[in-house]
Formats: C-alpha cells, structure tokens, sequence
C-alpha cells in the first residue's frame, strides 16, 4: 500500500463517555478537558509534549481556545478555535497537519465537546447564527428537524424510498451500536420499533433524529517521525477536501458539495470508493447519510433502496459502527470529531467488539451549518492504518 500523502499521523483519540442528564457541576469544559487527558494517555505522551491545540464547542463561551489551554496548563504555538459545527472535526485536523508540515508545530490535540440538554439545544438552535435568529426562530419549526424533514421528503421521491426504507439506516447503526459500550442507546432496534416511534416532524420520528447528549472527543496529532519512535499503530491521512457554502442555499440539499469534492477526494487518495473497509458518516439524520455515501460514489450505480436494505441492513456493511450520533448521541460539535475517533479505534483494531476485522482504508465525513434550508460545510477524509 502507498504511503500516507501527508506526513502527519493521528497517535491518540478518546472520547469522553456521553450523559444525557449531566450534573451541575459538570460543565462543557469538563467534557472538553476529561477528553484531552484521556487521549494524550491513549497516545503516551505529556501534556508538556503538547504545543499545538485547536477546539470546537458551542457551549464554551465566553471562553476559548486560549483560556482552556490556560486551565489545562499547557504552553503552546499554535491554537485555533473552529466554528463550523459538524464539519469542525476534519476542518481542524486539515489545518493541523499543515501547521506540522509546515514546522510551526509538533504535536497538536484537536478536542471539541458540549454540556447540551434539552433547553440548552434548543436556546444554542434558536440563536445559532443571524439567521436563526432572526428569520427562522420566530417559525414553529421545532429547530433544524423540519428542514431535514423537507429534505427527507425530496430524497425519498427522487429515490423510490418510503419510510420502511429510511428506516434502515438507523436500524442497522442501532446494530453496532449493540456493540459499543459507550452508545447512549444500545438495545436493538426493529422495524416495527421504528415505523411505531414518536412522530417529530412528519416524516422524522424519534430515531430520525439525534439524541441530544454532554460530552466531549479529542485526537491527537504528531509527525510521522515523533509517531513512529512511540511504537505503536497510527493513522495516516491521504487525502482530506473541503468545501463550504457550496450551493449558497439556493441548492435542493440533496445534490451537496460532497460532489464536488469527490473526484479530487479520490484522486488525490490513490484509492477509489471500492477500497474504503468501513465508512464514518456525518449523521444528523438518516437522509444525510445516503446523500453522503452518494455524493462520494460510496453506493453502487445509486440504486439507494438496494443499498440500505441488501448492503446496509443485510450484510451489515461498517458505516458508524460506533452507532453514529443516532445511537451513540450528538454531544453538540463534539459530533464533528466523534467519527474520527471512531475511525482511529478501529483501524489501530482498537474498537473491541464492533472490530471491522483487516481495516486498513476508511472514509470520514464532516457536515454541518444549517442555514436557511440546509448545511453549508461539507468535508471528508480518507484515513488509512500505518505500521
């Protein structure tokens, strides 16, 4: 296999156990901190090792970037603070590894993590940016869920899918998530379970929708030269693309800026959609997963419906085996580094019972933004095994 095309490696990654009812005294801070420590001890390393550090958060204000860096007494060179929800994850870690490459850092921890209950989810949707605010707020919209109900829709027409079908996609993360001990929601999911679940914005019902959760998820990431003194497996990066505000909002959501990075994506990764082991998508609702998985040529000759039910459902082909965010939770922008854990777990064969034995190659996603009418962040990754 070729090597990595970046010369940065992913050494650590944890995740802070997700709690959908936190104590008081627990704040977005804590979730961010606790998953910092954990992954620097994944990664064997100080925190005087440390000298680079980027977060994402919703709920940290009035505190950045520096001031917990200050609390998590580091001395550092590079820092950065990213805004763009769920496309922070890979957002960061694109900007780390060139800060490596570039020699203004060694080794960077990229974290991100949320205190979110109920009424701090909907205050964080109703005042997400100016146009939350202002426009859409004052409509009965019940936040980003019926949006994504419109999208559902369309989807489901252009596709030939009915609700049974949709249903898929959650019912088969929900398997893996059976398998991981950290999922908020573990116990098996059927179908008649799903076409009975509570109606939230019609056709979304309850397992349509995230499970809002605290939490946080953090990496770390180093030279190739620091990584391989230390051992032990890493994570290469081949390729990462990016593309924000794509369609401007004038788009249907349902054609993404996925597209338009796909070829370069795959191109500049030497491997195509058929060499991918497993798949880590940005899930916020089911529709954005196969929109995803199509956009990037992941779902052969677009016949959706055989997808979800034959290779999704049937052979239980690995895409979130963490259970992705419909299972495992939406710990606000931690949602955006929770599939990059994920995909480090399971290619350093780290992931225990939800192992997807031989990984080597796997594609991750980020996606996030919500505007008018749908995200407006699109990124991916391809990530591969290193020695």
């Amino acid at each position: 296999m070729a090597e990595p095309l970046t010369r940065a490696r992913i050494i650590g990654a944890a995740e802070t156990p997700y709690e959908r009812h936190p104590s008081t005294e627990r704040r977005t801070e804590t979730f961010i901190a606790e998953a910092v420590v954990a992954a620097l001890h994944d990664a064997g390393i100080s925190r005087d090792e440390v000298d680079g550090f980027g977060v994402a958060s919703f709920s940290l204000a009035p505190d950045h970037a520096i001031d917990l860096t200050w609390k998590l007494g580091m001395t550092i060179r590079w820092v950065m603070e990213d805004t763009n929800g769920g496309a922070s994850g890979i957002n960061m870690l694109q900007h780390a590894i060139r800060a490596i490459e570039a020699g203004d850092a060694e080794t960077i921890v990229l974290a991100a993590g949320d205190r979110m209950e109920r009424r701090e989810f909907h205050l964080m949707t109703d005042r997400y940016n100016r146009v939350s605010r202002d426009y859409m707020a004052p409509l009965p919209l019940n936040g980003p869920n019926a949006l994504f109900a419109f999208l559902t829709e369309r989807y489901g027409r252009a596709h030939g899918l009915a609700r049974e079908d949709f249903a898929c996609v959650p019912i088969a993360q929900r398997t893996w998530a059976t398998r991981n001990p950290g999922a908020v929601y573990r116990a098996p999911m059927t179908l008649d379970d799903y076409m009975a679940s509570l109606p939230i914005a019609p056709p979304l019902t309850r397992y349509d929708c995230v499970p809002i959760v605290s939490g946080g998820d953090a990496i770390v990431v180093t030279t190739e030269e620091r990584a391989a003194k230390l051992g032990r497996p890493s994570v290469g990066v081949r390729a990462i693309r990016s593309i924000f505000n794509d369609e401007n909002q004038d788009g249907n959501g349902i054609e993404t800026g996925f597209a338009r990075i796909r070829d370069p994506l795959w191109e500049a990764a030497g491997v195509g959609p058929e060499d991918m082991d497993a798949a880590f998508i940005y899930d916020d609702y089911p529709v954005m997963v196969l929109v995803q998985l199509g956009d990037l040529g992941m779902i052969p000759a677009m016949d959706v419906k055989r997808y979800v039910h034959k290779t999704l459902l049937e052979d239980l082909y690995p895409v979130n085996t963490s259970g992705g965010q419909l299972s495992a939770g939406q710990a606000g922008a931690a949602g955006g580094l929770h599939g990059l854990v994920e995909s480090v777990q399971q290619l350093r064969g780290e992931a225990g019972e939800r192992q997807v034995q031989g990984a080597e190659l796997v594609l991750t996603t980020g996606y996030g933004m919500v505007l008018y009418t749908h995200g407006s962040s699109h990124n991916a990754a391809i990530l591969e095994r290193v020695a």
